[in-house]
């Protein structure tokens, strides 16, 4: 597989495992099937594994721990994050040490190559905060700026980290004052699908400009990293799980209609071509969220076919206004 520059760090595959299939949030899948997607990605050429805690409450770490008994493969790396919140400014630390400690111990790893913020940033006094049921996801960005980033830094400094980034689904605005600031991220994840859409991700009005996000982060040196080539399934044959009428994927699912009749009349599958299509964005590298060596193979088949050409990617465009 292709490797690309990815900011100041070492160069990284063209595919980055995702942990949400791996903690078993996309569908069914089983332990050992995970363990055997791992190996198969590393086997592939993936050099990174996106994982998190909160992908099925360490169920994609323990699967990484479990696959290579905390010995990674040469040139392999690992990510993971923390969903911080709002917590009174004494305990921050304290929580981000934990989460990364609780990562160690399921990786069975002595260090994270590179730690996230995944909580959304948002202004203070956005609307967003009326938000209650979703307020637990937010961080206000003066807390981001004067405590979490000294600490990551700290973390940095301690050998416990290796970089530190954002994820970058909070309030755009604020995304783009932390990667015009330094201490920079060494990283950013960015939407990166045909809707430019987050789907149950988002909690404000206005457009979520996630390619202003990946040119900022280009123009700054900064890796990008792109998620959610499928929309959590809003972009494949058929969402694979129980979801209510409202639910912001099904919208997107029906919103996806025209794409998906675009890709019959050419005999595609819509996950290869919507993978294809985050390809030819300003991206480092793609993050699968597969739970199987099925849809593993079918993601790598896509990266070795290659962006889609402009043509075919403004016809995909229109198919979806």
């Amino acid at each position: 597989m292709q490797t690309h520059t990815f900011g100041s760090l070492p160069p990284v595959s063209t595919l980055t495992l995702g942990g949400g299939g791996l903690g078993m949030l996309w569908g069914q899948t089983t332990f050992d099937e995970c363990v055997a997607t791992v190996k198969a990605a590393v086997d592939a050429g993936i050099n990174l594994l996106d994982l998190a805690p909160r992908y099925g409450d360490g169920k994609a770490e323990s699967v990484v721990g479990a696959a290579f008994g905390g010995r990674l493969p040469a040139g392999v790396r690992v990510t993971s994050k923390c969903n911080l919140g709002n917590p009174p400014v004494e305990r921050i630390e304290r929580i981000l040490r934990q989460s990364i400690e609780s990562s160690l111990r399921l990786l069975q790893m002595d260090r994270i190559d590179l730690f996230f913020l995944h909580s959304n940033v948002v202004p203070v006094g956005h609307p967003m905060w009326a938000n209650k049921d979703a307020v637990e996801r937010f961080t206000p960005y003066p807390v981001v700026v004067d405590h979490v980033r000294p600490l990551f830094e700290k973390f940095v400094k301690e050998g416990l980290i290796g970089a530190w980034g954002l994820t970058g689904i909070g309030h755009p605005d604020a995304i783009l004052e932390m990667l015009a600031q330094d201490p920079k991220p060494a990283a950013v994840q960015a939407i990166a699908n045909l809707l430019d859409s987050p789907g149950g991700l988002k909690f404000y009005q206005g457009p979520t400009r996630p390619r202003e996000i990946m040119a900022a982060a280009r123009a700054r040196g900064i890796g990008v990293m792109g998620i959610r080539a499928v929309q959590a399934g809003a972009l494949t044959t058929a969402i694979d799980r129980d979801l209510p009428a409202d639910h912001p994927e099904v919208l997107d699912y029906a919103r996806a209609a025209g794409f998906r009749k675009l890709c019959a009349e050419l005999g595609e599958n819509p996950a290869i071509v919507a993978h294809r299509y985050a390809l030819g964005l300003p991206i480092d590298t793609l993050v699968l969220g597969v739970k199987n060596r099925q849809e593993l193979a079918e993601c790598v088949a896509a990266a070795k076919a290659g962006p889609l050409p402009a043509e075919l990617m403004a016809r995909v465009d229109a198919s979806v206004g």
